[in-house]
């Protein structure tokens, strides 16, 4: 197969770095995009297969920029996305203004296909300001590119997220573990591979046009997700259903850290449940089922959140 050229935005984060690596290795030549060459350039020089990427330091507004980099390209992968805001990085800049903006140059420039990661559940978080960016900057790509795929995945997780390795450094470091709405918020986590090998079906087969909702293949509750992990790294914690005006409170607090565990924002979003909608194609309809399960996963590097840490560690069959 003829590798494609292939423009990667938001290479440096768990699902680009996996991506890129798989890319390269079907032959794909890869441009990852990154705002700090010195500091995050080797990273993703050795993500890839020597000859086959391109590491080019950018601001992502600046259009002229944008343009020399979209051009004579094939496919533009946007994987740009923040979960709290911050100085100049705020939701409507880096989820609308971004898109709005790549998909007009890539219509401009006739690319074949335009690939946007966005976020599910985020059609019926009406008071998220996150999931209302979110929806903004899909608009804005089905109104400039026809031929735009949007996925909107549930909770991504793998090695180094901010998701899994979050919640265990919490249940280390704290007597109790709260949870919000009795922690009966669902999900359906995805591993960041099977998100990646879903993006790879979709340029080998050519999809277009699509919105495309993916999911792993089990549907777990907030509160069942803390309990797994409490068992992979043998801590026992309380689970205590924390009031939402505590929550709001203590939110507001996390808000002043330059890095907060939860803000008011997401503590919104966890009132709406991340699985399928029903209303649109999954990756099952695109004929890729993922089985890749949460604890299955977890359990392969849970061993540094263990009492004794790398000692920990046991072979996996």
């Amino acid at each position: 197969m003829k590798g494609k050229n292939i423009l990667v935005f938001g290479s440096t984060g768990q699902v680009g770095k996996n991506l890129i690596r798989k890319l390269t290795k079907n032959n794909h030549r890869v441009t990852a995009v990154t705002r700090n060459l010195h500091k995050k350039g080797y990273i993703l020089r050795t993500s890839g297969n020597a000859g086959y990427i391109d590491v080019v330091e950018s601001n992502i507004f600046n259009e002229e920029n944008l343009n020399n980099l979209i051009k004579n390209k094939d496919i533009c992968i946007n994987l740009v996305g923040i979960l709290f805001e911050k100085k100049n990085n705020t939701f409507k800049n880096i989820h609308v203004n971004f898109p709005s903006i790549v998909s007009k140059i890539c219509e401009e420039n006739n690319l074949n296909q335009l690939i946007h990661i966005s976020a599910l559940g985020i059609e019926d978080a009406h008071d998220s300001s996150y999931a209302k960016s979110k929806m903004e900057g899909e608009k804005e790509i089905i109104k400039n590119f026809k031929k735009a795929t949007i996925l909107r995945p549930s909770v991504i997780f793998s090695q180094g997220d901010n998701f899994s390795c979050n919640l265990m450094t919490l249940i280390g470091r704290l007597p109790f573990f709260p949870v919000y709405y009795n922690g009966r918020t669902k999900f359906s986590p995805i591993h960041c591979s099977d998100l990646t090998e879903i993006i790879l079906k979709i340029i080998d087969d050519k999809i277009y046009s699509e919105i495309i909702e993916c999911t792993g293949p089990e549907i777990i509750t907030f509160k069942e997700i803390i309990l797994i992990l409490m068992k992979l790294i043998e801590k026992n914690r309380l689970i205590v259903p924390m009031p939402i005006l505590a929550a709001k409170i203590t939110a507001s607090l996390f808000e002043l850290l330059p890095s907060p565990l939860i803000t008011n924002d997401q503590l919104r979003l966890l009132k709406y449940d991340s699985i399928l909608s029903g209303k649109y194609k999954s990756n099952v309809d695109i004929n890729y089922e993922c089985k890749l399960k949460f604890e299955d996963e977890v359990q392969k590097y849970c061993y540094m959140w263990k009492e004794f840490g790398e000692y920990s560690k046991k072979k996996i069959d």
